[in-house]
């Protein structure tokens, strides 16, 4: 039996409006999430998974604007809600995001205490002492003690101030944790501890995450089915054992991702790599976007869209080399 989708995104489309042109950053993503199931986000630099983090919350960075598709969330189209009723309702109550870069979320001159006070005064009305109670339990969730509070952002160091930042995430209790590149700049041995507290976190608060990043190796670890995003558009998305299990994935993308992760038990004589750069969002290439860059590219693939169609269960891809015509 299926378990409870906490978020559907149908048809997402999220273009920036620039003196050049209109970069279609997000083009027509369609997924969803389960309870407790953490799904991640991989693919190259500029292939939209922060623009998609941030149009789950409706917060589009400007020039951004959110041009179509449905964000259900609870089966609610957020997307119809008035920008006061996502402010008061959706964000940090029921979606929340942890940014990348956890210094550029705290304000410098502002105690933990204050900074974490004025987000709760936001959605909460509770006495100062049982506020702070509620502080002092969600970083002891995280592995702070009490006396963070007292101390400033400066003070902290990276891992602490990371753990502080996903704790201000959860105290509200929301159902959905972004977390976009939680590991960035951090030492192998605090990225270590943030992972193990994230996957501590699902099972203690049944919380479901969206895990954006680069690393394929920590997707390995954390995610229980894999999103990969290509030139705005997924060019894959499948369980754990589908992406990394001995099949491996089914798109030349994927494929090449893969092959340039180096991987402790085997041995590999060279890593791969994908030729070329990513395509110019303005005016993407015609089929398949990776058609330029794709080493088993068929005449059809320059020409004709390609959809994204389910090969097996709970797995899909958008490649004409999969697909039985």
């Amino acid at each position: 039996m299926e378990k409870e989708r906490v978020l559907e995104v149908q048809d997402l489309e999220l273009h920036y409006f620039t003196r050049k042109g209109v970069v279609k950053a997000v083009d027509k993503l369609s997924f969803f999430l389960r309870k407790g199931e953490t799904l991640g986000v991989v693919g190259e630099s500029g292939c939209g998974k922060t623009t998609m983090g941030t149009a789950l919350l409706n917060m589009p960075t400007p020039p951004g604007r959110i041009i179509g598709g449905r964000i259900l969330l609870d089966g609610q189209d957020i997307l119809k809600l008035s920008e006061n009723e996502v402010r008061r309702r959706v964000r940090w109550e029921t979606i929340a995001m942890v940014f990348q870069g956890a210094m550029n979320c705290l304000t410098p001159v502002y105690t933990i205490e204050k900074q974490m006070r004025e987000t709760l005064q936001q959605h909460r009305t509770m006495e100062k002492a049982e506020a702070k109670e509620r502080m002092k339990n969600y970083l002891n969730l995280v592995g702070l003690s009490d006396d963070v509070l007292r101390r400033y952002p400066h003070e902290l160091s990276g891992g602490m101030k990371q753990r502080v930042v996903i704790a201000t995430a959860l105290f509200l209790e929301p159902k959905v944790i972004i977390c976009d590149e939680p590991t960035t700049a951090l030492d192998v041995v605090v990225q270590a501890q943030i992972i193990n507290l994230l996957k501590d976190l699902k099972e203690q608060v049944g919380v479901s995450f969206i895990f954006i990043t680069h690393d394929l190796s920590i997707e390995a670890e954390v995610s229980d089915r894999i999103l990969v995003m290509y030139a705005g558009r997924i060019a894959e998305m499948g369980t754990n054992a589908q992406i990394y299990g001995p099949q491996g994935p089914a798109h030349p993308y994927t494929q090449r991702l893969l092959g340039a992760t180096p991987r402790l038990h085997e041995e590999v004589e060279e890593l791969a790599f994908i030729p070329g750069t990513p395509p110019d969002l303005i005016a993407p290439p015609e089929g398949c976007r990776f058609h330029p860059r794709c080493p088993v590219l068929l005449e059809r693939c320059a020409q004709d869209d390609v959809p994204l169609r389910e090969i097996e269960p709970d797995h899909m891809v958008a490649c004409w080399r999969c697909f039985d015509e």
